[in-house]
């Protein structure tokens, strides 16, 4: 590698540079290396780890609790709900439908019968 070359386009690219910051200055602009960054001088900008007190944290799981306490009780959720609601009625449904042992041995009675008759065919 030849580090001459190298060198002179890097002396290049800092020339460049330098006129670039000569260009900013000259328009009103004073930059200097003891100016905050950005991030600094704004902290709305800085990204920064979210707080929050014990005390909020208290009052946000007194709530949590609070309202997992309505769910289980049934009683509506949330902010607007009217004190004297009324829980909605709960839909009669069948349950979870189930097979008797009798109707299963048929099935299992018949597929078996199937099966054999496909061996039958087959050989």
């Amino acid at each position: 590698m030849d580090t001459s070359k190298i060198l002179t386009d890097l002396r290049v690219e800092r020339d460049h540079i330098d006129q670039a910051i000569a260009a900013l200055e000259s328009l009103g602009g004073i930059l200097t290396a003891a100016a905050p960054p950005a991030s600094a001088a704004n902290p709305s900008t800085a990204k920064s780890k979210r707080y929050i007190s014990p005390e909020g944290r208290a009052r946000i799981i007194a709530a949590t609790k609070a309202r997992w306490a309505r769910q289980r009780a049934g009683k509506p959720a949330g902010r607007n709900v009217k004190k004297d609601a009324k829980p909605a009625a709960k839909k009669a449904t069948a349950g979870a439908r189930t097979m008797s042992l009798v109707a299963r041995k048929r099935i299992a009675e018949g597929m078996r019968k199937r099966w054999a008759e496909k061996k039958k065919a087959k050989a």
